[in-house]
């Protein structure tokens, strides 16, 4: 399975269709000359709720992580009220292995801006926020010349191509993040935008009823958005001509995995970096086929299908088909952002299992006691089982630990402890006998002896 031509990366040379060293940003002239804002003319040319339906039509999953429908999400907005309604583009990208995002934006930034333009026009939206994570200074400041530039081509802004909105000219500004991962989380990055700590809201209600300033709000990922244009453009049949259709027999309301995906491979692979291909691609075609194989000629060991928070696939399953049911055939969570890390036969599974848990130890907001305590408490077993210094117990502690915290068990208000649960089941599961290997046999000591002594 692979594409025929590139469909995000068109304007980005990427393997195997371009050199990476001939990349360049793409202003908006060029981006005019090379079809560019088709879909936007297309779209204004046609009713809102017609787009919205064609993008329910096409299937298009969110790239975000999750995999919600986007038109699914667009239509459960309520009806216009005259009052201010919002976009909240998620750009964050803090799920370590995840880089996609930052490839359009550091070289076509108006692929980005013509999604969220039809977005605004078709869901009646009249306030975009770019939200990018503190850390990418060199791509905020990309988008914002890129906006300077839509502004002056009257794509936002007064007389804007896609009219008023709301009784508002539409505008859209980028707000800068502060380096919390947490706030990759949606309702997490509202509080963020609206200058409060980062914590998850709990739901209902939904940002689609009650999000940003307590109004109206979608919010969807930077892919997902630079998808929309060229969805409005060639039709949802040609969407859906890519990638992995519902199985056999399943009702319409099994979702599919239609259509391209942005990959972002690192790891032990001889050319790591972003790729195209269908949903649906095998992960050692990605391996062998775009990265050039494996780094040093080393045996594949294990991978991370989608940012660490997905969990592990295992040696067995290096011909694992990545698409957003990998959770369900692989034993993991999902496919996540398709941020892939590739581990050689030499990586040390319980040092991968140590340093997750403290990065998720780190990034917990402390908002709910399970999270707050229990990755913290996962941490130390880990580095305690590392050392030498672990016991068979700790290793059924650290399972039931694991399976008790996350909003899937019930017990917390985000995914943030689902990430910390998955990774770590995943890693012990499928690598137990290296686990194993490190603890000693528990040993008991008489409570009346001890007391003698």
């Amino acid at each position: 399975m692979s594409l025929e031509a590139p469909v995000l990366l068109q304007r980005i040379p990427t393997p195997p269709w371009g050199d990476p060293r001939d990349r360049k940003l793409v202003g908006i002239d060029a981006y005019f000359d090379s079809g560019g804002y088709e879909g936007l003319k297309k779209a204004i040319g046609t009713e809102p709720s017609e787009i919205v339906d064609l993008v329910k039509s096409s299937e298009l999953r969110g790239r975000g992580g999750a995999g919600f429908p986007a038109g699914m999400k667009w239509s459960f907005l309520p009806p216009e009220d005259g009052n201010p309604r919002y976009l909240a583009v998620n750009c964050d990208e803090s799920e370590p292995g995840t880089f996609k995002d930052r490839l359009l934006t550091d070289y076509d930034p108006h692929l980005i801006l013509e999604g969220i333009a039809i977005c605004m026009y078709a869901c009646r939206l009249d306030t975009a926020y770019f939200y990018i994570r503190g850390e990418y200074h060199q791509q905020a400041r990309t988008m914002e010349f890129a906006l300077q530039e839509a502004y002056e081509h009257r794509i936002f802004g007064e007389k804007a191509l896609i009219g008023e909105i709301n009784g508002r000219s539409p505008q859209c500004y980028v707000h800068r993040g502060a380096g919390a991962y947490i706030c990759g989380e949606e309702t997490g990055l509202l509080e963020s935008l609206e200058g409060k700590r980062g914590w998850p809201r709990i739901k209902p209600p939904f940002p689609a009823v009650a999000g940003a300033f307590g109004r109206p709000t979608i919010i969807n990922n930077v892919e997902t958005l630079a998808m929309v244009g060229p969805i409005v453009e060639r039709g949802a049949s040609w969407f859906k001509s890519m990638g992995v259709a519902r199985p056999e027999g399943a009702p319409p309301t099994v979702p599919a995995s239609y259509g391209p995906k942005l990959y972002g491979i690192s790891g032990h692979v001889n050319r790591p970096g972003v790729y195209e291909d269908q949903l649906g691609v095998r992960l050692s075609e990605l391996i062998e086929g775009l990265c050039g194989g494996m780094l040093g000629g080393k045996r594949f060991k294990a991978a991370v299908p989608g940012g660490i928070s997905m969990g592990v696939l295992g040696t067995d399953q290096y011909d694992a088909v990545l698409d957003f049911d990998v959770g369900k055939k692989y034993g993991c969570l999902g496919l996540g952002t398709a941020g892939v890390i590739v581990m050689d036969e030499d990586t040390d599974m319980v040092s991968v299992a140590r340093n997750i848990a403290r990065f998720f130890s780190h990034e917990s907001c402390g908002q709910c006691t399970p999270c707050r305590e229990g990755s913290g408490w996962i941490y130390k077993m880990l580095c305690r089982i590392e050392a030498g210094d672990g016991t068979t117990r700790d290793l059924d502690l650290l399972l039931e630990l694991a399976g008790s915290m996350g909003a899937m068990p019930g017990t917390t208000i985000c995914g943030l402890a689902d990430g910390t649960n998955w990774a770590i089941r995943t890693i012990v599961n499928k690598f137990w006998s290296e686990f194993e290997a490190r603890v000693q046999k528990q040993r008991y000591v008489s409570l009346a002896l001890a007391g003698d002594r």
